[in-house]
This record gives C-alpha cells, structure tokens and sequence, in this order.
C-alpha cells in the first residue's frame, strides 16, 4: 500500500510502468510544483507504477496520516485535490483521443505542449531534458518515429532539438499543431 502522496520540488521525475513481458511505457514527466500520487492513498493500495528521476530532484513525501486529516479537515486542500483529479482526467481523455486519431508528429507535439499543463505540471520551463526515447514514451511511438516527428516540428518552427533535451520555441504553435486535425 503507498504510504505517501508525491510532490517534485525540483527536478523532474518519470510515472512509468513496465509490464511482464517488458514493454515499458511513461505516462507522464513531472516537474517542479507538481502533486501526484493521490489515487493510490485515496483507494488505499499499492502504488502500480514507478517513480523514476530523469535528472537530480527533490521530492516531498507527505504522509497518508497527514494527507487524510487534509482531507478531512480543510476543504481547501480537498478542492485542491478534486481539481487535480479532475484535470488529471481531463489530460488522459484528451491523450486518449490523441494517440487514437492523430499523426506521429501531432502526437508528439500534444504530449510535449501537455507538460506545461499550469495546474498539473507548474514549474515546467521551456528547455525540456528528456531524451528522444522518453519522449517517444510519452507519445506511445518507437524512437524512430519521434525523431521524424521532431524533425518535422522543429522544421515548423515550434522547437529546436539539442542533445539530451529539446527547447520549446512557440508553445502556442506546438499545441495548435497538436489540435490541427480536430
């Protein structure tokens, strides 16, 4: 049973999972400012998936006993937290939709513009340090495919690719593009 909801001071941290046969798959980059881990405490069980740091970071842990008597007495924090479920769910939907009907370099795009998502992901900056195989993670595509996609995005003006990390240029264009086809 998880023991502590999660929150990134500094740094950034990966939510992956791997399966048996393993095929590993991230669902999210978290950075500063962010909170997670609440599901796990709500249901009481067992945390289903890794917690993996990309580069030097800081984590708070707040105990289940601590976050519980939030919960029970501050309705502050529990509407903090019924907004982070609720746009957490509103991210999955829309990331749902958009690895079922979009291209790769749209895909990818959602997924990068998504990480500056101000309520789920506040302290995300412009210089993203995550390498082409997380990225392609993050967008359910093979490394190949992302690196034709990011070509085509930084083609596009949107962002510059550099080793390790990519840089977000035009953020509004990034998630114009992303959104094209709807």
């Amino acid at each position: 049973m998880a023991d502590h909801w999660l929150g990134v001071i500094d740094g950034l941290v990966k939510v992956d999972t791997v399966t048996k046969g393993g095929r590993q798959t991230t669902f999210a980059g978290v950075s500063a400012g962010a909170w997670f881990g609440e599901g796990v405490l709500l249901k009481a069980e067992p945390r289903p998936y890794s917690v993996i740091a990309l580069r030097d970071s800081k984590i708070g842990f707040v105990p289940r006993s601590t976050f519980e008597w939030l919960l029970d007495d501050s309705n502050a924090f529990c509407r903090f937290v019924i907004d982070q479920l609720n746009a957490r769910c509103g991210y999955y939907v829309a990331l749902i939709e958009n690895v079922r009907l979009h291209e790769a370099s749209a895909r990818v795009a959602f997924c990068l513009a998504e990480l500056f998502n101000p309520q789920l992901f506040p302290g995300t900056t412009r210089t993203l340090n995550l390498a082409q195989e997380e990225i392609g993670r993050l967008s359910g595509l093979s490394r190949q495919n992302t690196n034709r996609a990011l070509h085509e995005l930084a083609d596009a003006g949107l962002l510059r690719i550099e080793y390790g990390s990519v840089r977000i240029l035009d953020l509004a264009g990034l998630r114009d593009f992303a959104h094209a086809d709807d």
